[in-house]
């Protein structure tokens, strides 16, 4: 699963010539559900994201995250950031990793209940809608965070076997 996050100051969906998502300062983040995701992949973005300190504080720094503030958050369904480059499709992005639109659908659902239950201010774009968002980007600051199946706690499952092998190894060295 990818986000896409951009600090904004206001940002906006339309669909139809109709308004159907409007914040202030605070968060869009654009998602990307990919076809090895699944709830667990949502719940893990998600925290990330509610926690991600790159919100400013009194003094300008990037010391908050949602979860401290009362920023908004607006979440906006992209599929397209899956897109891959390969050498089979030339200059034609690939789009064999993001996830069906059923499949899609369902999680983004699902990451947006979940985001209400955790935070106050919370709105969405439509799914499979032609959206025309619009935004202010304050800094400008745009990050991505991903996850993936092989991951635990924001590290690959290979990242945590190297730090146990690390750990072990230098407790043998000691003795």
């Amino acid at each position: 699963m990818i986000g896409l996050i951009q600090r904004v100051n206001h940002a906006s969906v339309v669909v139809d010539d109709e308004t159907i998502a409007k914040i202030g300062y605070g968060l869009l983040v654009f998602i990307a559900v990919e076809k090895h995701d699944t709830e667990n992949e949502v719940d893990k973005l998600l925290k990330r994201l509610l926690g991600y300190r790159i919100l400013t504080d009194q003094s300008g720094k990037m010391n908050w995250g949602l979860k401290d503030t009362r920023c908004e958050l607006l979440l906006v369904p992209q599929f397209t950031l899956a897109a891959m480059h390969t050498q089979k499709k030339g200059l034609r992005p690939s789009f064999d990793k993001a996830a069906l639109p059923e499949h899609g659908e369902q999680l983004f659902d699902y990451m947006y209940e979940q985001a209400v239950k955790a935070h106050t201010h919370v709105q969405k774009g439509k799914f499979g809608a032609d959206m025309q968002v619009t935004l202010t980007n304050d800094g400008p600051a745009t990050f991505v965070l991903q996850t993936s199946p092989e991951e635990e706690d924001g590290r690959s499952v290979a990242a945590r076997a190297k730090t146990k092998t690390k750990t072990k190894t230098k407790g043998r060295l000691r003795r």
